[in-house]
């Protein structure tokens, strides 16, 4: 909602950022430290308690570090992550990160408590000098009466009840997936895929320790990775967008009994059984929505994160795209001394917006793609499932590649098209050897299917990205 309310006796800010989940602290310290004004203003600031941005992809990592928050994921118990292993109907095949060529070490990620990461990001901004916190609950962004242009935030004091009014040159929106302010300036609803169930595991037996677990059958995906020494997150999902079994009927225990404690690797059953019988469930929705063009928002206002572009959260990549967009935003910023002059911060948002691209697309892509193979609800999707992980192992640059752009350090999206295609191309050719020669006319037409499924699984995620 936005309104035409007038201020109240405050300073006036350059930034004016709504949230303070990922993207507030990063952004305000990064703006802060060009000598810009920046108020903060978050309706919750204590510990967070979410079901995902827990693992940090390498390239979400070097972001971090290009921000001066790399101690972030220090002294919150984090663990190392050196790579994926799949296991598909209970067959493995590790994808280790790629050797980074700089400093020969192994590219790593980190995985983590999602609330101790942001206390840590909280803590920078909260010590950096030009950044002013408040916590409040935002009501309106406000707007000019005349021109148009958004001016800054109404806000409530949850304490006093109070309500108040600040300006800014520019107002960020980084309310995360439930944005409440979406909605008045994106036109698009977000597109719900599927769900996520998860749990805690409690010393888990992991198949291959310091590595995030892609469970893979005729059962929707499901993920384990570790977020602290004796807590490991899993995360099950459930296709569709319709409603989920009932956690307070026990269905969901049922459920999760029936379809997910028996595609479980051996060494990890106990740990799951034990959680689903506690019954300590958190759900959330799996959700898509592609970027929108700046220049189609209002004069003086800015949406980031989740609040503007998401993606599935199969591929661990959220955090590597908020926290490249922060870099890059706030380098495209740099040079702007003042930004009440809107053409020419619009200027240097539309080169941001399409230089985002390289690895906002990759990550964007990459997810929906790899969850409707990974998910693989009819026969077509099956072939080119099982074609990936034929394809992997072959190794070499069938894995290399392919794990750069999962991780964030290979920002190419037309290297993703070609590996993407390979894929399908190799899908067909093992369906050929699988059929023999008496399933030969089928496997024969099932090669046009699976190219064209393959084709409209990713070319309108393709087409989104080219706008």
């Amino acid at each position: 909602m936005t309104t035409n309310t007038t201020t109240d006796n405050h300073p006036s800010y350059d930034v004016i950022i709504v949230g303070a989940g990922i993207i507030g602290p990063t952004l305000s310290v990064a703006l802060a430290n060009q000598g810009k004004s920046v108020l903060v203003v978050e309706r919750d600031l204590s510990e967070p308690n979410r079901i995902v941005g827990e693992l940090m992809q390498p390239g979400g990592l070097k972001a971090l570090k290009a921000l001066g928050f790399e101690s972030a994921t220090k002294d919150i118990d984090s663990i190392p992550v050196n790579g994926y292993e799949i296991i598909y109907h209970g067959n493995p095949i590790n994808l280790p990160y790629t050797i980074d060529p700089v400093t020969g070490k192994r590219e790593e990620g980190r995985s983590f408590h999602h609330g101790r990461f942001v206390m840590k990001l909280r803590e920078k901004m909260l010590a950096t000098p030009g950044v002013t916190v408040l916590e409040a609950i935002v009501t309106d962004i406000n707007r000019d009466k005349d021109s148009g242009r958004i001016t800054g935030v109404t806000v409530k004091n949850p304490k006093s009840g109070s309500i108040e009014s600040y300006t800014s040159k520019v107002t960020v929106i980084a309310d995360g997936t439930t944005s409440k302010f979406r909605k008045d300036f994106i036109a698009r609803k977000p597109i719900v895929k599927s769900n996520f169930v998860g749990m805690v595991l409690t010393d888990a037996d992991m198949p291959n320790p310091h590595h995030g677990h892609v469970i893979l059958g005729d059962h929707a995906p499901i993920l384990v990775y570790q977020i602290g020494t004796h807590e490991t997150r899993i995360l099950c999902d459930v296709r569709g967008a319709g409603p989920l079994p009932s956690i307070s009927s026990g269905a969901m225990k049922e459920y999760l009994l029936e379809n997910v404690l028996p595609n479980m690797p051996e060494s990890l059953q106990p740990s799951v059984k034990l959680a689903i019988y506690e019954g300590k469930f958190r759900t959330m929705p799996n959700q898509f929505l592609p970027s929108t063009n700046p220049a189609d928002a209002p004069d003086g206002l800015i949406l980031l994160g989740d609040a503007w572009n998401m993606r599935h959260p199969l591929t661990g990549g959220g955090m590597t795209v908020a926290l490249n967009d922060v870099v890059l935003l706030a380098k495209h910023l740099a040079p702007v001394t003042d930004l009440g002059d809107w053409p020419t911060v619009s200027d240097h948002l539309h080169d941001f917006y399409w230089e985002r691209k390289n690895l906002g697309s990759v990550v964007n892509i990459l997810a929906q793609a790899l969850y409707s193979l990974f998910a693989a609800d009819n026969s077509n999707l099956q072939i080119l499932q099982r074609g990936c992980f034929e394809y992997f192992k072959r190794g070499g640059l069938c894995v290399d590649e392919p794990i750069s752009l999962l991780s964030g350090i290979l920002p190419r999206p037309m290297v993703l098209v070609m590996h993407f295609f390979a894929v399908a191309l190799y899908a067909i050719r093992c369906n050929f050897y699988e059929k023999g020669l008496v399933g030969a006319p089928i496997a024969f037409i099932q090669a046009f299917t699976a190219l064209y499924t393959a084709t409209i699984v990713i070319l309108p995620f393709m087409l989104h990205e080219l706008k």
